[in-house]
């Protein structure tokens, strides 16, 4: 039987939403405190995908200065409605829902409308279009009477107006009580509406469960079979974990498929954050069943059907980024992001390279440092690449970064010592405290730094007289999520700063190298 490789879409991409418009699928995830927001992603066979854009790419969007990054942008839904393309979104501060809002394109490629706020509680905002035409936004929000701690609601949308309009349901408690309901999407299959939720937290205990109704607004019936699809009863040394936070699709020739998050642990902990896997769905009398063959989500899985025939190899936004990037004056690709906002011509491509003038935000601020970084996709790459720069002084800095958090990250830099000579630092920040790990002299102001990464740790080098340096290993639970907390995985990058201090300092970056290693 002909097989694809899971994860679809391997690295960071939480919390995804698929639709269908004709024989074209889209699909969204959550992006937190990463600029642009919103990347959105184009397939014919739910395999292979390729990123279009973001959905919010312009200046003053969306404000996410000042946010950790595991809050901004969560848990967006795409849906497609009679020409008309909705993304509806929450941001996020301080792990609360702040805002939902809605953004509306004529193409999924752009330009997307900017953000329309909505008077709406809580996160994980969906859109379910009905027969008669009318328009129902569901979202989580805390349980304002008993049955919590949370509950789904819904009320109906206004498409000419965009607003919300008419009262406020409440739809279902969830069937795991006592542990937070979130994710809803609903469905409707031979007149029965099917809702679809998340709970027990987007950790070990996650799964999907589900309720149904013979009309849109209720009463819910909780699916006595839930969860449908969980890996929290499997052993420890399972290769998928925290299975949960699905979205169905139906596809031209009559399948459905859901793509759901999971992680791929080591030993316990994982790097790559949370990623997506494509699971089959059949339909009985009693509603979907996930993963009829299998009862849990694999790595290789059968090919959608109309998909087979076709010659799959590593789904193509896992493996699209060329290996080693010149920049050049052409713009950055997709999958190159900032933190918090753009950053103007603080960082551009230039025919010597990439041009990063040091900002005075460190990459521990909640501000916008100058910083533009991938997401790591395999937990065996290499990466590395060419900088030179020329500090002022010891608190200038421009390298290579391992980024999980402003307070978690590793940093392989060039700065000056106290005497101005050019030296490369490797340098640790861990809960707010920073730790010279290495240190080593280079000449004129220029290396070539590389980070190795596997299965045991994060091993950085530098080349000279020839050859390469191991300066030392940083453990790769280190930069875990167990680890470092929030909902993000690891980013590689490339930043400068002169950490608070005025300066005119600029780095080039000549190329930067990502190379899968199995």
């Amino acid at each position: 039987m002909p097989t694809f490789r899971n994860p679809v879409l391997p690295g960071c991409h939480p919390d995804p939403s698929i639709c269908r418009a004709g024989t074209d699928f889209y699909l969204v995830t959550s992006s937190f405190a990463y600029y642009p927001s919103i990347p959105l992603f184009h397939s014919r066979d739910l395999v292979e995908w390729r990123q279009l854009t973001h959905v919010l790419s312009r200046p003053g969007q969306l404000a996410l200065d000042g946010l950790d990054v595991s809050d901004g942008v969560w848990a967006p839904t795409i849906r497609h409605h009679e020409g008309t393309f909705y993304v509806v979104s929450t941001l996020a501060v301080n792990r609360q829902g702040h805002l939902t809002f809605v953004v509306t394109a004529d193409d999924p490629a752009g330009p997307w409308s900017d953000p329309i706020p909505l008077e709406a509680e809580g996160i994980d905002p969906s859109l379910f279009f009905d027969d008669d035409g009318r328009c129902w936004l569901t979202a989580c929000r805390d349980a304002v009477g008993e049955g919590g701690p949370g509950e789904l609601w819904m009320r109906e949308l206004d498409l000419e107006l965009l607003k919300l309009v008419g009262p406020t349901h409440v739809l279902w408690h969830g069937a795991v009580r006592g542990a937070w309901v979130e994710a809803p999407h609903l469905y409707k299959r031979d007149g029965v509406y099917h809702l679809i939720a998340a709970e027990g937290g987007t950790e070990r205990n996650h799964g999907v469960t589900a309720a149904r109704a013979g009309t849109i607004t209720g009463p819910y019936v909780t699916d006595p079979r839930s969860p449908l699809l969980t890996h929290r009863h499997r052993d420890v040394d399972e290769p998928i974990q925290n299975v949960g936070h699905a979205d169905l699709v139906d596809t031209p020739d009559g399948e459905t498929w859901a793509v759901t998050l999971g992680v791929r642990p080591i030993a316990g902990t994982h790097t790559l954050g949370r990623e997506v896997f494509l699971v089959p769905v059949s339909w009985t009398a009693h509603g979907p069943v996930f993963a009829p063959e299998s009862g849990g989500v694999r790595l290789s899985e059968r090919l959608p059907s109309m998909a087979t025939g076709r010659s799959m190899g590593p789904s193509s936004s896992g493996d699209a980024a060329p290996a080693r990037v010149h920049f050049g004056e052409q713009a950055l690709g997709p999958e190159w992001y900032s933190l918090r906002g753009p950053l103007g011509d603080r960082v551009r491509p230039s025919a010597g390279g990439l041009a990063i003038d040091l900002g005075t935000e460190p990459l521990s601020s909640t501000g916008v440092p100058a910083f533009i970084a991938r997401r790591q996709q395999h937990v065996r790459c290499h990466v590395r690449t060419r900088i030179s720069f020329m500090a002022a002084h010891p608190a200038e800095e421009a390298g290579l970064a391992v980024f999980q958090n402003q307070d978690h990250y590793a940093t392989l830099a060039l700065t000056v010592d106290e005497n101005g000579s050019p030296q490369v630092v490797l340098t640790v920040r861990d809960a707010g405290t920073d730790t010279r790990l290495a240190c080593a002299p280079v000449d004129a102001g220029e290396a070539l730094v590389a980070v190795e990464a596997d299965e045991d740790g994060y091993t950085f080098r530098l080349f000279g007289d020839q050859q390469w340096t191991n300066l030392a290993t940083v453990e790769r639970s280190f930069f875990s999520t167990e680890r470092a907390g929030g909902f993000v995985g690891v980013y590689l990058g490339l930043y400068g700063t002169s950490n608070g201090r005025a300066g005119q300092g600029r780095a080039r970056v000549h190329w930067f190298e990502y190379e899968p290693r199995g």
